[in-house]
């Protein structure tokens, strides 16, 4: 079983390729920084002997270079997990147009482009195991609520919620279910730059029943979950990681 994770030195996307690592998977990392990305590599590979870990460094933001990240792929994958993503934190009057391209590119055209490049190699994969191959898209809850994130950022969430639902139907009969995760707070790298705050900590503290902020294992469990035969069954889902905010009224 061979899994692709952008996004993948780093916060929910590192998470993510241990979890599916200890799950049996062997590992193609991508993400930009090469250093980083090497360091992360070496030490999943450390982790799990038995595994193959591949990287490479590429922007999927990039249409050239994620060319190279599907001839890295090779023919044939079980599971993709679209993670990579960006913001500009910035009111709609003060974004400039370039910004909010940039947002769409990285978050939403990435996600699009990488499903529509690897079908092949996802229906190669489903042939090869005789089950489906799983895709599984981190959005946000800012694709499902207002947050104080951004529009460009929540518009782009939303889109990759809405083509979770679509490519779910669409490629059903192919061998491929499609999914998606909606984190809330996770502790990230990102996310601490806007939490070390401790007025907007506590306003997200007090819209989060659970009372915390998640951590990246959290949504890490969620994700395999969705990749992995015990969700033989679920396709076109979006699921919450969100500790109860998005449900969560007066």
């Amino acid at each position: 079983m061979r899994a692709l994770v952008t996004g993948g030195s780093s916060g929910i996307g590192l998470a993510t390729a241990r979890e599916l690592a200890a799950l049996g998977a062997d590992l193609l990392l991508v993400a930009r920084g090469a250093e980083r990305l090497e360091e992360a590599r070496a030490a999943i590979a450390a982790e799990f002997p038995d595994r193959q870990v591949d990287a490479l460094a590429a922007d999927v933001a990039d249409a050239e270079e994620r060319q190279h990240v599907c001839g890295a792929a090779g023919p044939a994958l079980q599971i993709l997990v679209n993670n990579a993503g960006t913001n500009i934190r910035k009111r709609m009057t003060e974004l400039s147009l370039e910004e909010y391209r940039l947002v769409q590119r990285s978050n939403v055209e990435s996600c699009f482009d990488l499903c529509r490049l690897l079908f092949s190699a996802l229906q190669q994969g489903a042939l090869q195991q005789g089950a489906p191959s799983a895709v599984v898209n981190n959005a946000s809850v800012a694709g499902l609520t207002h947050l104080r994130t951004g529009a460009p950022y929540g518009m782009s969430k939303a889109a990759m919620i809405q083509l979770t639902r679509n490519l779910a139907v669409e490629w059903a009969a192919e061998g491929i279910r499609v999914n998606a995760v909606a984190p809330w707070y996770i502790r990230t790298p990102l996310a601490e730059q806007v939490l070390r705050n401790p007025d907007y900590r506590r306003d997200v503290l007090e819209r989060t029943p659970l009372g915390r902020v998640g951590e990246v294992e959290e949504c890490a469990r969620a994700i395999a979950f969705l990749c992995m035969p015990a969700a033989s069954y679920v396709t076109g889902q979006c699921l919450a990681v969100d500790g109860g905010f998005s449900v969560y009224g007066f």
